[in-house]
């Protein structure tokens, strides 16, 4: 108590040194949210960006496919082919070519599978029995000592 009354500058300097020291905390947990946020917003800016990318490449990719169709269409393409000399196919001007040795096959899909035809006779006896048949039969063999 005796120094505190000779030099009061030490509790002034104590008060002081607390009041820094707090600024100081609440400086850096500022910086610390700032930064937290600041990042936040970037990233939700670089999703909006990244979502407006994506919006357009799908309107050029719907332009195209729309581009693709009016110049696929049949009445275009018949223009073309005309426009290059090409002409409608009569009637009597097909030719049917025969190939030797080569046969059309059928997909696997479409042809029937052979049926099965099961019938008790061909199903084991094991699988014939019920299961009452199945415990009577086990309780007569270990009556008989046969496992």
């Amino acid at each position: 108590m005796h120094a505190y009354k000779i030099a009061p500058w030490r509790v002034q300097r104590q008060w002081v040194g607390s009041a820094l020291l707090a600024v100081v905390a609440l400086a850096m947990i500022a910086t610390l949210y700032l930064d937290v946020t600041s990042q936040a917003a970037i990233a939700g800016r670089e999703i909006q960006e990244l979502t407006a990318s994506i919006s357009a490449s799908q309107q050029v990719s719907a332009d195209l496919q729309t581009q693709l169709a009016a110049i696929t269409s049949a009445r275009v393409m018949e223009e073309r082919a005309l426009a290059l000399g090409f002409r409608p196919m009569e009637t009597g001007e097909a030719e049917y070519l025969a190939v030797p040795g080569y046969s059309v096959l059928e997909p696997d899909i479409l042809s029937s599978a052979p049926l099965l035809h099961l019938s008790v006779l061909t199903i084991p006896p094991e699988y014939n029995e019920s299961l009452l048949e199945w415990v009577d039969k086990k309780i007569a063999n270990s009556a008989r000592g046969i496992q």
